[in-house]
């Protein structure tokens, strides 16, 4: 544990201001409700010796399809959207290169030969990425917080936006601390007429034995002319209706809708729970990500995409289905082909 993948828990002053939250006690963030990592009926042996023994539809049977965009070319006239795979994905809005969640080592675990890249989904690479204005940073597991990736990033990015406490394991690699703001739930950072504002989710954090030391938020982005929720990971609640309420309606939802279980059923959304988060946010478009690159779970690896797709059709809901790398534009480009069929 003494890795320095595995980062650095918080401590001295962060420690201090991170007690001082109101969503931190008894020695941990907490989520609004109550949320047990497992379910009460759940047996962690039998959960556990299902993970090792996955079917082998976890993964696509050939190469996924995508598309190489120049990203260093691409122009913010109205704002483009390309997902990477999972719940990466980078954002061009008003000239501002905004990059969520990247992991383009390969894999998704503390080891490299655990969890790795279905083939044909780690076809971008961070000498790919252009400058990048502002890195965003939901929480600290292996599948969104990536060591190699922001070490090997960490010349390209000017800021780092973060859940509170994750500067702890940034500094540890080496990164600047005035390039970093760590922020608790509901509070804004603001780069003239860009925003970002971090909101509830309902999740855990973790890169080690002790969780919840570090917060897990999802994020507003916000700009003169468009709304944009970017979610991070969470399970289905009343969050989700609040932050529509207050801050709704949004242009597009990105959301996660893969690696959920019946046995871990608050923490990760079943896709027809996020179709349904949509639609609290006043969401005028669905992308769903947190599928499509690492198999975190035991269900096939494009079931997350038709069941959003079914409950999505039967509540009309607009998905936008992108292959990777392909671009997404507000107002003009909104992939709907299904790609993944063809596999």
């Amino acid at each position: 544990m003494s890795l320095s993948i595995y980062g650095k828990l918080p401590s001295g002053d962060r420690l201090q201001r991170i007690k001082a939250s109101p969503n931190y006690k008894n020695g941990a963030f907490q989520n609004i409700s109550k949320t047990n990592a497992m379910a009460e009926d759940a047996s962690f042996c039998k959960t556990m010796k299902d993970f090792f023994n996955k079917p082998k539809t976890v993964t696509p049977a050939s190469t996924l399809p995508s598309v190489k965009t120049d990203l260093k070319k691409l122009t913010s006239d109205k704002p483009t959207i390309i997902w990477f795979g999972h719940s990466s994905y980078i954002i061009k809005i008003n000239n501002k290169t905004i990059l969520v969640d990247p992991v383009f080592s390969g894999n998704a675990a503390p080891v490299s030969f655990m969890i790795r890249a279905f083939k044909g989904a780690d076809v971008y690479s961070v000498d790919d990425m252009p400058t990048i204005d502002v890195l965003i940073l939901t929480h600290d597991h292996y599948d969104h917080l990536d060591h190699k990736t922001v070490i090997k990033l960490n010349a390209k990015v000017k800021k780092i936006v973060c859940s509170l406490g994750l500067g702890s394991h940034l500094e540890h690699w080496g990164i600047s601390k005035n390039k970093i703001t760590e922020l608790d739930w509901w509070e804004t950072y603001s780069d003239n007429d860009l925003s970002l504002t971090t909101t509830p989710a309902r999740h855990f954090t973790g890169r080690g034995i002790k969780r919840g030391q570090t917060l897990w938020s999802s994020f507003i982005l916000k700009t003169e002319s468009h709304n944009l929720f970017l979610g991070g990971d969470s399970g289905y609640d009343n969050h989700f209706n609040e932050i529509g309420e207050k801050f709704g309606p949004f242009d597009v939802a990105i959301l996660e809708s893969g690696q959920y279980n019946k046995s871990w059923p608050n923490i990760h959304m079943m896709p027809e729970e996020t179709v349904q988060a949509s639609i609290d946010l006043k969401a005028k478009i669905l992308l769903p990500v947190h599928w499509g690159k690492f198999s975190l779970a035991m269900h096939a690896w494009n079931e997350p995409i038709d069941r959003v797709l079914k409950k999505a059709h039967e509540l009309k809901v607009k998905v936008v289905t992108p292959m990777i790398g392909e671009p997404v534009i507000l107002g003009s480009s909104l992939p709907d082909s299904l790609w993944w069929n063809s596999i």
